[in-house]
């Protein structure tokens, strides 16, 4: 299963008997999935499909779905109101010895008011049925467009934390490998501090000169970080090699991968390692942003 940024952009237009309509689709992060609709008075109605159909492709991000509906021609009819209609015949009936008895024409009954009424005609049941039809088809497509965009954006994010991901490792070995981590070297260090130490007080006892020395390696140990590290590249690799909704899971071990940068450089007893540390935690900060953008 393909990664997906959680930025994309789709716009997908058609016509539906007189009507024409356009969808427009944009995503941004999110925690998750957040739908903000702007739908057309009278369209409300294709409020449960939308979500229903948007949740079909999209797993996280904030969506702006935007439907413009448009008439392209006006349908007009004339409503006859027969109450008024029949009342006036009655009037000019009991006229008719006063009045002219020339009979009424069209052009008399249009100019009474209330006689005839012209309004824009709906459409029928079936002719509503087929619009939402064509319309949610249209937001089918419009979907799968901005899931296909998102896709391209993943994969080219996927290649950018890929390198990150081998940029730590290499950092990784790096300070594995310092010769300042060598047993000798250790524990040439804890010598010099132990006669730091004799010097400062020479009445130190046996037990704390001892607690001393296993604080002072403690301190000089980083291999259990070194581990970790390690697992969480395999781990980054396997979730991006995996795909799918992994942006929750990468953005954790972006979190492990900060906190045992952090120990390395507290820990770390030379320069070389501290600035391998220090180069180490700016790759993870720009992972961890990466990361943000995925679903």
């Amino acid at each position: 299963m393909a990664l997906q940024s959680m930025t994309g952009f789709s716009r997908q237009e058609g016509t539906s008997g007189r009507y024409r309509w356009t969808w427009e689709l944009r995503s941004v992060n999110g925690k998750g999935l957040d739908l903000r609709l702007r739908l057309p008075q009278g369209f409300e109605r294709l409020e449960p499909v939308v979500r229903s159909t948007i949740a079909g492709h999209i797993g996280r991000g904030n969506l702006q779905v935007n439907l413009s509906v448009q008439v392209s021609e006006e349908r007009v009819e004339a409503v006859v109101n027969h109450a008024a209609l029949a009342a006036i015949m009655g009037l000019r009936e009991q006229l008719k010895d006063v009045l002219d008895p020339a009979p009424l024409n069209i052009n008399s009954l249009l100019s009474l008011r209330g006689i005839v009424d012209f309004k824009e005609s709906g459409e029928s049941p079936e002719e509503l049925a087929a619009l939402d039809k064509d319309i949610v088809c249209g937001l089918e497509s419009a979907a799968a467009g901005i899931a296909r965009m998102r896709e391209t954006e993943g994969a080219k994010l996927a290649e950018i934390l890929l390198s990150q991901v081998r940029q730590v490792e290499a950092l990784v070995d790096v300070i594995e490998s310092d010769p300042s981590r060598s047993p000798a070297e250790i524990r040439s260090k804890l010598v010099a501090q132990i006669d730091s130490l004799m010097e400062m007080a020479g009445g130190l006892d046996r037990e704390r000169l001892h607690s001393e020395v296993a604080l002072m390696a403690t301190k000089a140990d980083i291999r259990e970080e070194i581990d970790r590290l390690k697992a969480h590249v395999s781990a980054a690799r396997e979730l991006l090699s995996k795909g799918g909704p992994v942006g929750r899971k990468l953005d954790f071990l972006a979190q492990e991968f900060n906190r045992e940068s952090n120990t390395v450089c507290s820990k770390s007893n030379s320069v070389a390692v501290t600035a391998a540390g220090i180069e180490l935690k700016v790759i993870v900060d720009q992972f961890r942003e990466q990361v943000q953008n995925l679903e």
